[in-house]
């Protein structure tokens, strides 16, 4: 066994371990960014994973985790909250306008504005369950067309029309860069996105690149595998 792998736990074979590790590796990488202690959030993505995966983290102290699907996170983290009122459970997947009012029920944080149908759903949520989720604006910087966001030459139009038409507060933005890429080019690009709209935060960085995230300026970092493992197959 190398020394490498002694010191480092296996992701999924024991989550509160692997859990620790990534906490461990965020805080040295904000030190050598020169950022402030604890200012990158931890989201630990755990859509697809089983309770037995999620529950040691969640006893260990995580508190803010990611969803890509309405249904799941609602069977999931609803009796949940009840017993820890400080969780705060982030949708990470794309939203159907029809489930706009639940996700605006459930959430604390949407990560996936990225249409002007979606801002006008989450706008008329919003002003019927009188509860405002954090709102964040996908950006699709690879142009990829199989992936959601808006463009990024049409990034600085659409958040304009989300906050002055739908009175939406944008508190983010969001990417997922191509697999197949580096992925620095794509978060100077959110960085420079965000300084130009007055945008605070940005949602950026999985398990293979979060450190490099931080170091352009991830304000929060969306980390899956590194924690739980692979995702087991969908039945």
């Amino acid at each position: 066994m190398s020394a490498h792998s002694a010191s480092t736990p296996t992701p999924g074979a024991d989550p509160a371990a692997s859990w620790r590790e990534v906490k461990a590796r965020i805080a040295k990488a904000e030190e050598a960014a020169g950022r402030t202690p604890g200012e990158v959030t931890l989201v630990a993505v755990s859509k697809q994973q089983p309770w037995t995966a999620v529950e040691p983290v969640l006893r260990a102290g995580q508190r803010v985790f990611g969803e890509n699907r309405v249904q799941e996170a609602e069977s999931r983290w609803s009796a949940v909250k009840g017993e820890a009122p400080d969780l705060e459970i982030r949708l990470i997947g794309p939203l159907q306008t029809n489930k706009a009012r639940e996700a605006v029920r459930l959430f604390e944080v949407i990560e996936t504005l990225d249409r002007e149908k979606l801002a006008q759903a989450l706008a008329d949520a919003v002003q019927k369950e009188g509860r405002r989720p954090r709102l964040y604006i996908e950006v699709n910087t690879g142009e990829e067309p199989q992936k959601a966001g808006v463009m990024p030459a049409e990034a600085d139009a659409f958040i304009a029309l989300a906050r002055a038409t739908y009175g939406l507060e944008i508190e983010g933005l969001m990417c997922i860069p191509p697999a197949d890429e580096p992925a620095f080019p794509h978060f100077a690009l959110m960085a420079k996105l965000a300084k130009r709209n007055g945008v605070a935060k940005l949602s950026m960085g999985m398990s293979a690149d979060f450190e490099t995230a931080i170091r352009f300026g991830a304000t929060s970092v969306r980390v899956g595998s590194a924690v739980f493992g692979a995702r087991p197959p969908r039945p």
